[in-house]
């Protein structure tokens, strides 16, 4: 039986799309395992500098697979019910947002709910004409959760946050982008091969940098200036002290294109 995640690592990046199309990659107990199991692989790799998210046919992911939820709603207990998101949803918010090398999340269609909050938890979103953004949570009596609540309101504030959170609506591509749910849009056509330029960019490029500057605007979003200073600077220590740092210094000084080697 195929995986409803597929992974395929090559030339520093990582892909891993999301294949349940039939049923809008919505996620169901083996797809939530498949994806969290495939994102810690390719956090865990260091031949990987680049992870790219993204799904098959009409949608990104329209978030949880309510026919399973429905027939577990019936069938289990509350705690085994909602232990997925202590055990699913939570830990794949964190392992994207925290993984040492950025994230794209190629947005093909439709990402609702927990499939939006998977997007959010991405360091870039490219997004297809045709993609749309959905919290849905609250359409279905639920609050949110896969980070959204923390994600949301850094990219659009909060004013917009809790309207979308509120009131669930799809937001369009060209909304999300002017609304800055998402780095860029592009035609439907373009859309795999625009994010594998993106991820080939970004894979060639000093991965510790990345890291650290991904560590940076998550210790800030939570301490002070102060605090985010210091931390700044213990960044700026360890960057300082890679092979990478030092040859590109040397690459500018000889007027040459530097080579990454992501150490």
């Amino acid at each position: 039986m195929a995986s409803p995640v597929e992974y395929h690592a090559a030339d520093g990046v990582a892909t891993l799309t999301l294949s349940r199309p039939d049923a809008m990659n919505s996620l169901d107990s083996a797809t939530k395992d498949a994806l969290l199991e495939a994102l810690r692989a390719a956090a865990d790799d260091a031949d990987v500098r680049c992870v790219v998210v993204t799904g098959v046919g009409r949608a990104f992911s329209v978030g949880q697979d309510l026919r399973e939820h429905a027939d577990f709603l019936a069938n289990k207990s509350l705690d085994e019910v909602w232990a997925t998101v202590d055990h699913h949803y939570g830990p794949i918010a964190h392992t994207i947002a925290t993984m040492d090398k950025p994230v794209i999340a190629a947005v093909n269609g439709v990402a609702a709910g927990a499939g939006m909050s998977i997007a959010l938890a991405c360091d870039l979103r490219l997004a297809a004409q045709s993609a749309g953004f959905n919290t849905a949570f609250t359409a279905v009596g639920l609050s949110c959760d896969t980070g959204s609540s923390w994600t949301l309101p850094r990219l659009v504030g909060r004013s917009v946050a809790m309207d979308l959170l509120l009131r669930p609506r799809t937001v369009r591509a060209d909304e999300a982008l002017q609304l800055g749910l998402v780095s860029r849009v592009v035609g439907d056509d373009d859309l795999a091969s625009e994010a594998a330029a993106m991820a080939a960019e970004l894979a060639g490029g000093p991965t510790m940098a990345y890291a650290a500057v991904k560590q940076s605007v998550a210790f800030a979003a939570t301490h002070s200036l102060t605090e985010s200073l210091v931390f700044e600077s213990e960044m700026m220590a360890r960057t300082g002290s890679t092979d990478d740092h030092r040859d590109a210094v040397q690459s500018f000084v000889a007027k040459e294109k530097p080579t990454f080697k992501g150490h």
